[in-house]
């Protein structure tokens, strides 16, 4: 069934192919300026350092949905293993088989298409099974570190959670931005907190992945408009899943990652960092969330640090 007439007058006004020149294989991370680097290193006052990732697991996120999404399968390879001799040092190893988006990750500009196409007008052919994404591979995604800022929509709005049912607008952002007591700007990663995570931690994975509060199709104009260079939250799907608009699946993914050239990321642990937020009384800081370099990929785990 081909996208709504909606869907592409949504994408003609948050388009960003050409911005950046043809060439270009990073999007909206184009934002992250040396300058804004130096304003984000001004948001640490304390040195409170705030982990944001789960921990890689078999038991984690992933349910089977997604055919080969696989949690992490940790091996031991060799334990205690002389390797240079009897009497020498003793050397431990293992391995891992996961899903590169298994638990938090970023999706790369590549995870998804539509109507033929990835970021920057390049043909979706040029992801392919034997060298994955020819462009805007997750390895293209180099030094992620700015001014986060936690969004905290689930506390604006007076909950520990979200409900399953509930499409994240702009005009919850915006009362977001006011508890938050700041305002979003060009180059900041914005961290969108709905409480779903609450219900995986209480160890309820297939009652976390759906029904699942999420971004709305209206938010990526507002995060055009803010010039925003990445948006990550604490759901599986990202978006509200199911679709808050029947048989139109992943169409935000579409949006941010094919037609803005937006990161998103998805599974990141935000319980610690709202917390820490409302004690400290401010919600921006400094953001490092660098996602492991795999060349070709179309997603990346990351271990996301906040620092206050």
């Amino acid at each position: 069934m081909a996208l709504p007439e909606a869907f592409h007058a949504i994408a003609a006004r948050v388009n960003n192919w050409g911005r950046w020149g043809a060439d270009d294989e990073i999007g909206t991370l184009n934002l992250i300026t040396d300058e804004v680097v130096r304003r984000a290193a001004a948001e640490v006052r304390t040195g409170r350092r705030v982990p944001l990732a789960l921990p890689l697991r078999e038991d984690g996120v992933q349910t089977g949905m997604i055919p080969g999404r696989v949690n992490p399968l940790h091996t031991m390879v060799q334990i205690n293993q002389e390797i240079f001799g009897p009497g020498t040092v003793a050397c431990s190893d293992d391995a891992v088989t996961m899903g590169l988006q298994a638990a938090t990750h970023w999706d790369a500009l590549t995870h998804v298409s539509h109507s033929g196409r990835i970021y920057n007008g390049r043909p979706a052919a040029t992801v392919t099974a034997y060298g994955g994404a020819e462009f805007s591979g997750i390895d293209k995604a180099r030094h992620i570190v700015s001014r986060g800022v936690l969004l905290d929509v689930a506390r604006a709005r007076g909950v520990d959670r979200l409900p399953g049912g509930h499409a994240i607008t702009p005009e919850d952002l915006r009362a977001a931005e006011d508890l938050a007591g700041t305002r979003v700007r060009a180059g900041d990663i914005v961290l969108v907190r709905t409480g779903q995570m609450r219900v995986f931690l209480a160890g309820d994975k297939h009652g976390y992945a759906h029904p699942s509060p999420g971004l709305s199709v209206r938010t990526p104009e507002w995060f055009h408009a803010r010039d925003v260079a990445a948006v990550a939250n604490d759901t599986l799907t990202f978006e509200i899943f199911p679709p808050e608009i029947d048989d139109l699946w992943l169409p935000v993914h579409a949006l941010d990652l094919v037609e803005m050239g937006m990161l998103q990321g998805q599974n990141w642990n935000l319980e610690g960092l709202s917390t820490a937020c409302g004690e400290e009384g401010r919600y921006a800081f400094l953001l490092s969330a660098m996602p492991e370099p795999f060349v070709g990929a179309t997603g990346a785990p990351v271990a996301p640090v906040a620092i206050l």
